[in-house]
Parts: structure tokens; C-alpha cells; sequence
């Protein structure tokens, strides 16, 4: 695929063996022992995808991901000994995209690298704009805009759009879009997702055919 890979992890031995993995696949790794000199490297490097230990020294993982969500929509893939569910779904509500638990399979991780950056090569990233369907998201603003005609929406219904948008073409659980978009402690009730999104469609006018129900599943962005 000829990607560029950052692989975030503190420990050396590991950060070797995914970076002559990567290598053999003949994509481009570039290796980071610390959350401050991931940083670093993600302002100077355009990445197809981040792999991402969680726990590290000084600036963990979840640190890490935050901040790099407020400037990027670049797949990450969380790597990590934590296996609880409750640090998983944190993980998701940051914007992270897969969580693999270590230890794990090198050609399974692998498999879940080119799938996500496979899904985000079909959204087009111009500046800080989101493209996908007709449909466009400025990241800065949080704007949104149908062709060019910005549309006015709440802050859980662009929260719902962003995360369909991010995930184009995979249908998304009501569990998980009220994750991502509640919070990963929020206990209301799953069909609050429905009443949002029959809003936001409302809202979108021709180009509510874009999210597709998913019959006993959930839903998803089409382009």
C-alpha cells in the first residue's frame, strides 16, 4: 500500500518488531518512543495511520489521541495491556478507531491497518474540510455544509454526522454512535440516537439518502 505508519510505543523491542513488520509489507514506519515526540512528528508528517500505545510515561496514549483529533482524522489503532471495557470505550469516545490487546497477532493488526486506511482514503480530507457524500464538515468551525449550502445542526446532531463521516461505509450500532457521541458513561436509552438522526436528515434535505438505516443494526454514511 506504500502507507506511512506511525507507531507510537515505549518499549523498544515491541517498536522494532512492528517497525520490521510494517517494513516488510513495504509501507514507510516512523517510530515514536513518547507521546511528546509523537506530537512532534504528527506536525510534521502527513500519516496514513497511527498505532498508539496507551500506557506511557509523561503523555499516555488517551493524551495523545485528544490532541491529535482536534487537528486530524487520521486512523488510530490503540496498542495496549488494558484490557478493561471501561478504558476501551474512552479510548472509542476520544476518536480512536480499533483497540487491539496485547499480546496480539501481527497479521491480524496488520489487516486492521489497511481496512481503516482503506475506509479513510474514501473520505476526502481538503485543508480541515471532511468530505463524503456530497456532504462536507469544517473541523475548525464545525460547520456544515450539503453542496454549499451550510446546514444548521446541533452539537450531538454534528457529533452523530462527524462520526458517520469518520466510519464511511460501516454501519455503526446505536451503542456505539451513543459512545462516541454521549460518552462512554452515558446510560440513557439507545433510540435517542433514532430521534437525532430523523433531525438531521430532516436538515440535510436531498442528501439525507447519504446515512442509510440498517435494518436491526444501526446505521451508516454512503457516498
Amino acid at each position: 500500500m506504500d502507507s506511512k505508519i506511525l507507531i507510537v510505543e515505549d518499549e523498544p523491542k515491541l517498536r522494532e518488531i512492528l517497525s520490521d513488520y510494517i517494513h516488510s509489507k513495504k509501507d514507510i514506519p516512523i517510530t515514536a518512543s513518547n507521546g511528546a515526540e509523537a506530537l512532534e512528528l504528527i506536525d510534521a508528517h502527513d500519516f496514513d495511520a497511527v498505532l498508539l500505545d496507551i500506557m506511557m510515561p509523561e503523555l499516555n496514549g488517551f493524551a495523545v489521541c485528544r490532541a491529535l483529533r482536534e487537528k486530524s482524522e487520521v486512523p488510530v489503532v490503540f496498542l495496549t495491556a488494558l484490557s478493561d471495557e471501561e478504558d476501551k470505550l474512552y479510548g472509542y469516545e476520544l476518536g480512536a478507531d480499533d483497540y487491539v490487546t496485547k499480546p496480539f497477532s501481527m497479521s491480524v493488526l496488520y489487516a486492521k491497518i489497511t481496512a481503516l486506511i482503506r475506509r479513510n482514503r474514501g473520505n476526502v480530507m481538503i485543508g480541515d474540510r471532511l468530505e463524503a457524500g456530497g456532504i462536507s464538515i469544517e473541523l475548525s468551525t464545525r460547520k456544515v455544509y450539503a453542496r454549499k449550502r451550510e446546514v444548521l445542526v446541533t452539537p450531538k446532531e454534528y457529533a452523530l454526522l462527524l462520526c458517520l463521516m469518520r466510519n464511511r461505509n460501516v454501519i455503526m450500532s446505536r451503542e456505539q454512535l451513543l459512545v462516541k457521541c454521549w460518552g462512554y458513561d452515558y446510560e440513557g436509552e439507545s433510540r435517542a440516537v433514532d430521534t437525532h438522526i430523523k433531525r438531521l436528515r430532516e436538515k440535510l434535505g436531498e442528501y439525507a439518502d447519504c446515512i442509510k438505516t440498517v435494518i436491526k443494526a444501526g446505521y451508516k454514511l454512503e457516498g
